[in-house]
C-alpha cells in the first residue's frame, strides 16, 4: 500500500512538473514575441512649448509596439534633438515628423508661420484687441473705418467695412503660445496675424488710411459673410431685432414651413321656399327593471 501511495504521488509531482514547465515555457514564448514587436520611440519628457527648439533634456525613449506607433515617429533621440516644434508637445505625447519644422529653421515665430504665407503685426488696444482675449490660435476678422474720396476731391462720411476674415492670431504681444487660462485677459499692445502677401497690402493701406478693429469669431465658423459696408445713411436707418443665437455646440432645430390654410367653397342651394324651424322634442326617459329567472336576465319596461 505504501509503495502505491509512493508511486501515485511520484506520478502527480511529474505531472505537476511537466504541467508548469509547459506553462512557463509558453509564458516566456509570449514574452519574446511581445518584445520583438516594441520598438523605442522618442516621447517628449516634459512639455515642450510651441516654436522651442528641442534639447536632449526635454526627449526620452518609451517602448512602443509597432502597430500602436504613430505615423512618423523618431526612433533615435538624435534625429530630434535641435529641431523646432510646431506644435505644443505634452509629458509622454511621441514626437512625429508632423510636429516638427524642417531642420534648419531657427526658433520663434519664423518656425511656426506656414509657407506662403506672411507675419504682420498691428498695434491694438483694449477696444481694438477684444479686451485682451485675443490670443494666439484665435481667429479674427479685421473691420477698417475709411473716408473715402471722389474724383471730384470731395470728402464723404467715413465707411466701415469687413475687409480681412478669419485670419489667424499667431502671436499676442511677444506670446507666441496660447496660456493655459484662456479666460483671463492678457493685456497687448499690439497682435501678429497670419496673411498672405494679397492680405497683407490690403492690412498695410487700411491701417494707414483709417482704423482698424478686430472682430473675434468662433473656432468652426468658417463661412464668408458678404456685407456692403456701413455708412451714415445706413446706421440710421436702424436694424430689424433678431433672435439671439443657441450655445454654440447646440444645432438650431430645422422648422418647416407651415402650409396655407386651403379655403373651401361650399355650395348652396337657393330655394324660393323659406325653410321653417322644426322643434325636435326631448328623448323620453324609460324606466326599467332587471328581472333574473334561474339563469336568465331580462329587462322588464315599468309604465
Amino acid at each position: 500500500m505504501r509503495n502505491k501511495r509512493l508511486i501515485l504521488a511520484l506520478s502527480g509531482a511529474v505531472v505537476c512538473g511537466l504541467l508548469a514547465v509547459m506553462l512557463v515555457t509558453r509564458y516566456v514564448a509570449s514574452v519574446r514575441a511581445y518584445a520583438k514587436e516594441l520598438n523605442n520611440v522618442v516621447v517628449a519628457k516634459m512639455e515642450i512649448p510651441l516654436g522651442a527648439k528641442i534639447t536632449v533634456e526635454q526627449l526620452a525613449l518609451a517602448p512602443m509596439p509597432n502597430a500602436s506607433a504613430p505615423e512618423g515617429a523618431f526612433l533615435k533621440l538624435e534625429e530630434v534633438v535641435g529641431r523646432v516644434a510646431l506644435t505644443p508637445i505634452g509629458v509622454r505625447e511621441p514626437i512625429t515628423k508632423l510636429k516638427l519644422a524642417p531642420e534648419g529653421v531657427g526658433a520663434g515665430l519664423s518656425a511656426v508661420i506656414p509657407e506662403g504665407y506672411r507675419a504682420m503685426t498691428v498695434k491694438v488696444d483694449d477696444i481694438v484687441g477684444v479686451s485682451g482675449f485675443v490670443m494666439p490660435g484665435s481667429y479674427v476678422d479685421v473691420v477698417a473705418v475709411i473716408v473715402p474720396v471722389t474724383a471730384s476731391n470731395s470728402t464723404q462720411g467715413p465707411i466701415s467695412k469687413i475687409v480681412l476674415q478669419n485670419i489667424k492670431v499667431l502671436a499676442s504681444g511677444p506670446k507666441i503660445d496660447s496660456p493655459q487660462d484662456q479666460r483671463q485677459p492678457s493685456e497687448v499692445k499690439a497682435v501678429t496675424l497670419q496673411v498672405t502677401p494679397g492680405e497683407a497690402e490690403k492690412l498695410v493701406l487700411a491701417a494707414n488710411e483709417g482704423k482698424l478693429q478686430l472682430v473675434m469669431r468662433n473656432y468652426t465658423d468658417q463661412e464668408d459673410s458678404e456685407t456692403t459696408g456701413a455708412n451714415k445713411a445706413s446706421l440710421l436707418s436702424g436694424e430689424p431685432v433678431k433672435p439671439n443665437p443657441g450655445p454654440p455646440s447646440e444645432k438650431p432645430a430645422e422648422t418647416k414651413p407651415l402650409s396655407k390654410p386651403v379655403a373651401k367653397r361650399v355650395k348652396v342651394a337657393s330655394s324660393h321656399v323659406d325653410a321653417k324651424p322644426v322643434a325636435i322634442a326631448p328623448p323620453v326617459a324609460r324606466k326599467s327593471v332587471e328581472l333574473i329567472e334561474g339563469s336568465k336576465r331580462r329587462d322588464v319596461d315599468v309604465p
